[in-house]
């Protein structure tokens, strides 16, 4: 019992350590729920189409703390990373970094993110099935894409093998 207390309080501590007056526990950047209490670089690894990497760089080029958590974020440097993920080549990041090379409608380099990344996503798909590429095909036939072997493995939500001779 002396051991539980001792835990909860220690856990309390802890909390207030973290939390200031002004720490947000959750924060909304880029349609997305942000845990404030992890630290900034992997917490915006939260919204989708950026990754460890991708964060990292992002933060260092808004020069913010690492070891900073992500509620104690003022809205001045919370401004400073939305910007820098949404145009990441004026703040000099390079083009083999982003996650979109190359558009097939425009041609141009970008990063996709949130649910800009699930449209674009769901596009290429599209286009893949509308030109019958063996890509979209596999796709629309609900079966592995990438090269994999299908005789035994893939057979979830089907039937499995023969009837069988009696």
């Amino acid at each position: 019992v002396a051991l539980i207390e001792f835990y909860f309080s220690q856990s309390s501590t802890m909390s207030a350590l973290i939390a200031g007056s002004d720490f947000q526990h959750i924060l909304r950047i880029l349609n997305t729920n942000i845990d404030g209490r992890t630290k900034v670089m992997y917490a915006i690894t939260n919204i989708k189409g950026i990754g460890r990497r991708f964060a990292n760089i992002i933060c260092k080029k808004a020069e913010i703390d690492m070891s900073k958590r992500a509620g104690e974020l003022k809205p001045d440097e919370i401004e400073r990373l939305v910007a820098i993920i949404q145009n990441p080549l004026q703040f000099r990041i390079p083009q083999w970094f982003l996650n979109r090379q190359k558009d097939h409608k425009t041609g141009k380099y970008s990063q996709s993110f949130a649910n800009n990344l699930e449209q674009k996503l769901r596009e290429d798909l599209e286009r893949l099935k509308k030109i019958r590429a063996h890509r979209g095909l596999r796709h629309y036939w609900g079966i592995k894409v990438r090269g994999q072997h299908t005789k035994t493995t893939g057979r979830r939500g089907r039937t499995v093998g023969i009837a069988g001779k009696k």
